[in-house]
This record gives C-alpha cells, sequence and structure tokens, in this order.
C-alpha cells in the first residue's frame, strides 16, 4: 500500500508547473526531482531486498540510466518554480 502511495499517488498530486498539463497542487522544480529520486532509490532498495541479485543488479543499473536520461529535464525542473 505505501509503495503506492509513494510511486503513484505522490507524482500525480504534486507536479511542477509545466512539466504536466494538470498539476493538482504545484511544487517547486527541486521537488519533482526529489520525488523522482525517491522512487528510484525505493525501487533499488525493494529490488535487493526481494529479488535475486542478478535482477537486482539489473534494477539497479535501470535507474542509472534513468538518473542519465532525466539530467536534461531536471536541469529545467531546478530553475522552474
Amino acid at each position: 500500500m505505501l509503495s503506492v502511495v509513494v510511486l503513484i499517488g505522490l507524482p500525480t498530486v504534486f507536479a511542477t508547473s509545466g512539466d504536466k498539463k494538470q498539476v493538482l497542487v504545484a511544487v517547486p522544480g527541486w521537488a519533482t526531482i526529489a520525488l523522482v529520486v525517491l522512487q528510484l532509490v525505493a525501487a533499488v532498495i525493494a529490488a535487493w531486498v526481494a529479488w535475486p541479485v542478478s535482477l537486482a543488479v539489473v534494477v539497479s543499473v535501470l535507474a542509472v540510466l534513468t538518473v542519465i536520461a532525466e539530467l536534461p529535464r531536471w536541469r529545467w525542473l531546478w530553475r522552474a518554480r
């Protein structure tokens, strides 16, 4: 249940204006970045706790690739009010 709130609920409710079409509760860009980082950290920790090492490594690599892919967006979000 907590994972649903963290992974789906928070990003649905809180967003930076201009990052989504509809924003329920506007937050600064750093808060959107923090939510994404929270999601990635939760995914990596959960993978290492629940899955075999080979799958946890895959999730960890995907998390790092996600951070790399997100960097341009995060730069924009960091400057967004």
